[in-house]
């Protein structure tokens, strides 16, 4: 099976990546914009199966489909409101909410699998579904969290966490004031709940804040170990594959 991921959200595209791994689908192609995907579709073979997010950075995902005719099979990956999901769900092989749930992911391919034999032609009427989005749903992250301390309940807005870190098969936040505070969440699922361009994930146990790195210095093996204003519990390195990418984003 051909796949491709048309996402912005480079997290996210990362995650159904990771998720689609487990089921033994290997995207072949990451499109991250309108402008990119046309001229991929342009250039290349269509794939059998497009995982499709609704609004990327550029604009709506419907204007590829208006300068390039494709003619595969599309499962949507959106935010968008319950009325707009049902008309996407007519019109495609299925449409998952984000955050995207794994068992209704293997839903929607085994009914991609199981439409296969007729070879069906997906067509959408995507003028129809514009008119469904006249208000669509701003895409919002996590602005606080709340965290347990002894009886009470306390709330830590985001511009107040430095970092979040696994340990001991525990997920917890660093605040600028130099506190830890276990949360009730997995750093897969901070990935979809992040701003991006606030926080990064280093490495498969760290995020950390943008505003709180302090310094950046030479690591081995072609690392960068991080330097934040108040953490220093133990040392913050960046992934030798996730390097260049790190430093995309710090641009």
């Amino acid at each position: 099976m051909n796949v491709i991921i048309i996402e912005d959200e480079k997290p996210s595209a990362r995650r159904l990546q990771r998720m689609l791994d487990k089921l033994t689908i290997q995207a072949e192609t990451m499109l991250h914009s309108v402008e990119e995907s046309i001229e991929w579709f342009q250039n290349n073979p269509h794939p059998d199966l497009i995982f499709l997010d609704i609004q990327l950075s550029d604009g709506l995902s419907f204007e590829i489909f208006e300068a390039v005719e494709v003619k595969s099979a599309i499962i949507f990956t959106t935010a968008y409101d319950e009325y707009a999901l049902q008309a996407f769900k007519l019109n495609s092989i299925d449409y998952l909410l984000k955050p995207i749930d794994e068992d209704e992911l293997n839903k929607a391919i085994k009914k991609y699998q199981e439409n296969q034999p007729q070879k069906q032609q997906v067509t959408i009427d995507f003028n129809d579904i514009k008119k469904l989005l006249i208000n669509p749903i701003e895409r919002e992250y996590k602005k606080r969290f709340s965290v347990k301390v002894g009886q009470h309940l306390k709330l830590i807005n985001i511009d107040e966490i430095e970092c979040f870190f696994s340990e001991n098969k525990g997920t917890y936040l660093h605040t600028i004031e130099g506190r830890n505070y276990l949360i009730d969440m997995t750093l897969d699922q901070l990935e979809e709940e992040l701003e991006p361009q606030m926080f990064y994930r280093i490495n498969r146990k760290f995020f950390v804040n943008i505003n709180a790195i302090k310094d950046m210095v030479s690591y081995t093996n072609s690392r960068l170990q991080i330097k934040l204003n108040n953490y220093n519990d133990q040392e913050v390195i960046v992934a030798r594959e996730r390097v260049r990418d790190f430093k995309n984003w710090l641009e």
